[in-house]
């Protein structure tokens, strides 16, 4: 059953549904529970292209423009990815193979352990060749209890936990799916989906592609409003909510609003006695450590930069909001004109997530510094923002739009780098993703102290030379908040999704990638051939690539492989 109006009476059905469809799905044997992966597979690969037009009317993306480049990518792509990668788990499961057989294991600072999640197989090799991921475990976990606990929920399937409401995001049309199948398949819960009022023209959408699901009772759809949501979340029939959104929709559902809200809060007494989870976002850090670089690499990671910012119009979670650059850098000057031209060139599309325009005056009205660089009117950097500043706004409000900020500290190499942890770490809110950028000659010469400051940086996932956007789109990587933040104090959330390897107490991500592109990384002597990623604003093909990359995850075969390089080629 979906519902783009529901009533009171009818979610209390589709709760009581849920209920009975919960000892179907403890049923459900492994085998089958693979079997209906496939079938969603299946599904998405059938509604690809309509997924992909309504995503672009709803961004008011035009027919033909490579920006849909990113509506494919962050939707049906990963969505398949995941699905294979999952069923990949059921399948070792159900042999009773070890589900790190083939991941690379290693170690970590601190004596975490390390999982190799990428490249996973030869097609990752090829079509992602230079970039890896690797899952570190929290601290003390060791590799025998990461061997044994994989696999959560699936490790008892018949033991079922209840129904879970998903709060679905409105901006990344994936997450929501995404988001279901976790909690079907770690947490073993059925689940009812309620989307984002923004999304609701997908309703149908993810009705024809979840009908499997639906048909056998293991899930329900609706959209609706706050009311909706706050009769689901409360509801007796509910024993775990997961959300996508803000703090402060996070603290509305835990505490409550108002006056009543606060002192729940400070009392410490949330109004909900179950479970909840939750990806928030936060203000993401993008530090550039300073070293020799190219003309042609400044044009590359100052384009780099701005996709970090820009992709989606700048309403991502993980969207980094605060460059941090060497005041000491000889190529600072340069690097921030490219980076301000990058910004302002880049293609035209509207702020189209509601409040955006809110945002973008609040940021302009604290912050005498702005400017507003051209490109669209919504498009502001802020500039000389002070890291020693307790009052500075940009560093404590993520803005969720087209607002870039830029800091200056001191110092080069290890004593920047340093510096910039340490700041991302204390004056940055939230702990969602942080991002690095560090020429190969530098990276060279910190050797394992750059490792020992990834380490320290506390954020759920870090890109090194690759958008954190990358972790978001491997299938086998953790997605989430950096593990223990309280319910008073929640930051960018709590819990990790994704995660198709089912690991128990995984720490963070951290994902890796090439410097500069194909041919630039061969004649440098880097390892990727890579051309222009297809997520970069300016990749002209990104829309004909992001759609072969969708066919080919549907169904993987080496006559694909051509054609998707060409695109790619020519991006």
């Amino acid at each position: 059953m979906t519902l783009s109006t529901a009533t009171t009476a009818q979610l209390d059905q589709m709760i009581a549904e849920l209920r009975g469809g919960e000892h179907a799905w403890a049923r459900e044997s492994l085998s089958s529970r693979r079997a209906l992966l496939r079938q969603l597979q299946a599904a998405v690969a059938a509604h690809a292209e309509q997924w992909v037009r309504v995503a672009a009317g709803i961004k008011q993306l035009p027919a033909g423009s490579p920006l849909l480049g990113e509506e494919w990518t962050s939707g049906p792509w990963a969505v398949l990815g995941y699905v294979d990668a999952l069923a990949d788990t059921l399948a070792h499961l159900e042999q009773g193979r070890d589900l790190l057989a083939g991941c690379r294991v290693g170690t970590a600072p601190g004596g975490r352990v390390s999982i190799g999640v990428l490249p996973h197989d030869s097609f990752d090799r090829l079509l992602l060749s230079g970039f890896r991921a690797e899952v570190w475990m929290e601290p003390g976990v060791t590799e025998q209890e990461t061997r044994e606990r994989a696999g959560l929920g699936l490790l008892a399937p018949e033991l079922t936990a209840g129904v879970a409401v998903v709060m679905g995001a409105g901006n990344i049309f994936s997450i929501a799916p995404l988001d279901v199948l976790y909690q079907l398949y770690a947490y073993n819960r059925v689940v009812l989906l309620k989307l984002n009022p923004v999304a609701e023209a997908l309703l149908p959408v993810l009705a024809a592609v979840f009908a499997p699901f639906i048909d056998r009772g293991y899930l329900r759809i609706v959209t609706g409003d706050a009311s909706v949501g706050d009769h689901l979340v409360t509801h007796a029939g509910v024993d775990a909510v997961h959300l996508t959104g803000s703090e402060a929709t996070h603290d509305a559902i835990v505490w409550g609003t108002g006056e009543a809200g606060r002192a729940a809060k400070a009392a410490g007494t949330p109004r909900l006695d179950k479970p909840v989870t939750s990806e928030l976002g936060g203000v993401s850090p993008t530090i550039v450590v300073p070293g020799r670089w190219s003309k042609a690499d400044i044009r590359f990671q100052a384009e780099h930069v701005a996709t970090q910012r820009l992709h989606n119009s700048g309403f991502n979670c993980v969207a980094a909001q605060i460059v941090i650059v060497s005041r000491d850098w000889p190529q600072k000057r340069e690097f921030l004109a490219a980076l301000r031209d990058a910004f302002a060139n880049a293609p035209v599309r509207p702020a189209w997530y509601p409040g955006c325009d809110v945002r973008v005056s609040g940021a302009r009205r604290t912050h005498p510094r702005f400017e507003a660089v051209g490109g669209t009117p919504e498009r502001t950097v802020l500039w000389g923002l002070d890291l020693g500043d307790d009052g500075e706004r940009a560093f404590d409000t993520e803005y969720f739009g087209p607002v870039l900020g830029v800091a200056e500290l001191p110092g080069t190499g290890m004593v920047f780098l340093d510096a910039a942890v340490d700041a991302a770490n204390e004056r940055l809110h939230g702990t969602l993703g942080a991002n690095l950028v560090i020429d190969p000659r530098t990276r060279r010469r910190l050797g394992p102290r750059l490792r020992d400051a990834i380490a320290r940086l506390r954020y759920g996932t870090i890109g090194v030379n690759a958008w954190t956007g990358v972790g978001y789109l491997t299938a086998r990587a953790t997605w989430g908040a950096f593990p223990g933040h309280p319910l008073d104090d929640i930051a960018s959330g709590r819990g990790v999704v994704h995660n198709a390897l089912l690991l128990h107490r995984p720490e963070r991500t951290v994902v890796y990638g090439p410097f500069r592109p194909l041919p630039r990384s061969i004649m440098t002597g880097e390892c990727g051939l890579t051309p222009k990623p297809p997520w970069f604003l300016t990749n002209r093909t990104a829309a004909t690539t992001g759609r072969r990359l969708t066919a080919f995850a549907a169904r993987p075969r080496w006559s694909a492989l051509p054609g998707i390089f060409a695109s790619a080629l020519r991006g």
